[in-house]
């Protein structure tokens, strides 16, 4: 939720903390307020994509700071949006600043856009190093401070609704958590942090009771609390004047003191709470009192926790069911159970529980469409596959119309029925404004159709169609591939059909080589690999780490390039989720290894300044060979090999390359694919234009609808 103005006023004064030596204890995590501080305050890109692989280290480090400290942590993080809707606009007014700081990366300006696949980045580094957590139905902050009252342990969050909640093991702030400079001798380990608990914070106002608090928190405002509360409170009331001597140091707030003091006059909530309504008016108090006693319930602890359980059990708890939204109540347990264990993202809850998404903003051109757009038909596949039911509850004979829950169109259905075509709301970038696109949650033809009720029980070889009938790959093409490079290909043979403007073969390799050095550097990892202290893939592996470009050094961004990686992350994004939905027909790929922002860049730049792959490659067979079966793979065994061949061809000046094509295998009008009269003003790096058909080597990646790969 978070309190408007709280966080600069505590933080800003020492005196309202106490110092600690954090170690040999549990401690409760806030997930996502963890991963945005490590990425955000450790000098990360954010304008070319991400560095998944630098992040996946700091990870990591702060896990293994834990460990040598003896605390055990317990990750909780965030799921769908709020079930009551009563934060939506917030959210969308969050959406509407994330698009404008991506614009303001994307010209060379500051701004703070988390990469799309952190989260995913995020949990699975949780999973490899065994840290226990769980993913929430929604918000996680109530579920965080319940597990924490149970266990009497601290907070580790970046929230100020834990200024409010009454923990007895305190609240840990991340802008004092030392993590990175453990001290004490070797049996004495610790992590110095600052220490806050509501009742010293109350002994600073004459000793308030602390049960004001959550009053206080609604009526200054937060994240629910309808503005006109607070607007209409402060016009109407005057507190005493704070005495200079007693304002607290720069950070002062002559509201937020002076309404604490006002607050600490009264020993009981119910009083304090009708004066405030007596300010507010009375003509629509019994609406305010009813507003006011929501928003102080939210900060209610229970007794228990649900999650001490989930946690404790070899076999996790179901979420209580009557904790669950209505529309989440009869899903089968086993999405439940994904959703929880987070192997199943939370935005299906989106989907399910609201018919409506707010997709992720990027640093891209914003002259062009949102890079979502090429990912389009995956999450309609999505769609259709959480909300089948919706449809087939909507058929009814024809004439008559029955809508259930949600939103649909009506269309004519099997046997002359009319149904009606369960829709969702995607809010995403148009230009640089936030637009409503309604989206028919649509499947192609050619996947077989599936219930979510028994996806999970659907033979391997259905699920894998439908994934693959999605991308628009053939299952043989998967054969020579490692397993689990076989996602990562797959999407940038779909992302190659769908991307606009269309990729450059110098973008493509780039791609390829990015995977071939994750990898390596995988392999490199694990001492059970063969590749294990190979000297040839360090070489390699370094080789290609020092053509990245340095986040930060006065080098432009290519926006162009910029524009078309932010496409591929949205197609990957899109069929992660796919594949988890599908209770993952192909293994899951360790997203930090097929993407890196600043390494995709320099590659791209590098091979287009001459660079040959081979010799970025040399020394190490399996990386060559590694290279060769992702090229073949994409482009089939005569066009990889005419490539290759053809290596120095690609060097001649922009006005030779593909003379006479007159832009072949492009022009696919109607068919949402673009058309080949590429204007040459638009001629960005990493992109193509009608002129530059580079010898027609994508004509096997430009198909229409009825052909197969």
């Amino acid at each position: 939720m978070g309190v408007h103005g709280l966080t600069s006023f505590v933080e800003g004064n020492r005196q309202f903390f106490t110092d600690m030596r954090l170690r040999d204890c549990r401690l409760v995590i806030d997930g996502c307020s963890l991963y945005f501080r490590l990425y955000f305050n450790s000098g990360l890109d954010q304008a070319r994509g991400g560095d998944y692989d630098t992040f996946v280290e700091l990870v990591r480090q702060f896990f293994a700071a834990l460990s040598e400290c003896r605390v055990q942590p317990f990750v909780v993080l965030d799921g769908g949006m709020d079930h009551t809707d009563k934060k939506f606009k917030t959210l969308q007014e969050r959406a509407q600043s994330k698009i404008r700081q991506a614009n303001a990366l994307s010209r060379g300006s500051h701004g703070c856009v988390l990469p799309l696949l952190t989260c995913e980045v995020f949990k699975q580094v949780l999973s490899e190093l065994g840290i226990p957590f769980v993913q929430c139905i929604s918000e996680a902050d109530f579920e965080i401070a319940s597990l924490a009252k149970h266990w009497g342990c601290p907070v580790l969050t970046n929230d100020s609704d834990f200024y409010i909640f009454d923990l007895k093991g305190g609240y840990l702030p991340f802008s004092f958590f030392q993590w990175n400079s453990v001290n004490g001798k070797a049996t004495e380990r610790y992590i110095p942090a600052r220490h806050f608990t509501v009742n010293r914070f109350c002994s600073h106002f004459n000793h308030m009771n602390k049960q004001l608090l959550p009053l206080f928190a609604v009526v200054i405002g937060n994240d629910y609390t309808p503005a006109k509360i607070t607007e209409v409170f402060f016009s109407r009331v005057e507190f005493e004047r704070v005495p200079s001597g007693r304002r607290y140091g720069q950070s002062s707030s002559p509201r937020i003191e002076g309404f604490l003091l006002w607050l600490s006059q009264f020993t009981s909530p119910v009083v304090a709470q009708d004066e405030v309504l007596e300010i507010l008016g009375e003509q629509r108090k019994g609406t305010l009192r009813t507003q006011l006693s929501a928003g102080i319930q939210d900060y209610q602890l229970p007794h228990s926790s649900s999650l001490a359980q989930y946690f404790s059990s070899p076999q996790p708890a179901l979420p209580d069911a009557q904790g669950l939204p209505a529309a989440l109540v009869s899903q089968p347990e086993w999405l439940l159970r994904m959703v929880a264990s987070g192997r199943l993202s939370s935005f299906v809850l989106d989907v399910l529980v609201h018919q409506k998404v707010l997709l992720v903003a990027q640093v891209e051109n914003s002259h062009l469409p949102s890079s979502h757009t090429s990912s389009l038909s995956i999450r309609k596949t999505i769609y259709s596959l959480l909300l089948e039911k919706a449809r087939r509850d909507s058929q009814t004979p024809q004439g008559v119309t029955h809508r259930g829950r949600g939103r649909g169109r009506q269309s004519q259905g099997k046997g002359g029925q009319q149904c009606d075509v369960p829709c969702v709301d995607e809010y995403d970038r148009q230009e640089l404004n936030l637009k409503k696109n309604t989206v028919e949650a649509h499947r192609p033809n050619c996947v077989p159709p599936l219930t979510l009720a028994s996806l999970d029980r659907a033979s391997a070889q259905v699920r894998l169609q439908v994934l693959l009938g999605t991308l628009g790959v053939m299952d043989s093409v998967l054969q020579p591939l490692p397993p689990h490079l076989c996602l990562p290909v797959c999407v940038t043979y779909f992302w190659m059909n769908n991307c606009k403007p269309k990729a450059s073969h110098h973008l493509l390799q780039a791609i390829l080589l990015g995977l071939v050095y994750g990898d390596l550097c995988w392999r490199r990892a694990h001492p059970n690999d063969p590749l294990f202290g190979s000297k040839a893939s360090a070489s390699v592996c370094q080789r290609l780490s020092q053509l990245r470009v340095i986040p930060g050094q006065r080098r432009g961004l290519d926006l162009g390039l910029a524009h078309l990686l932010s496409q591929w992350q949205s197609c990957m994004w899109a069929a992660l989720f796919l594949n988890q939905l599908l209770c993952f027909p192909l293994p899951e790929p360790q997203c930090a290894w097929v993407f890196s922002g600043t390494l995709l860049h320099g590659l791209e730049a590098a091979i287009r300044g001459g660079r040959q792959c081979e010799s970025l490659l040399a020394g190490d067979a399996v990386a060559w060979q590694l290279y060769s079966i992702l090229l073949e793979a994409l482009m089939g065994p005569a066009a990889a090999a005419a490539a290759s061949r053809g290596r120095g061809e690609e060097q001649r000046p922009a006005q030779q390359r593909g003379r006479g094509h007159g832009g072949r295998g492009r022009g696919n009008e109607g068919r949402g694919r673009g058309s080949g009269g590429g204007r040459r003003g638009n001629r960005s790096r990493g992109m193509t234009s009608s002129d530059n058909a580079l010898d027609n080597r994508f004509a096997l990646l430009t198909f229409d609808e009825d052909q197969q790969w």
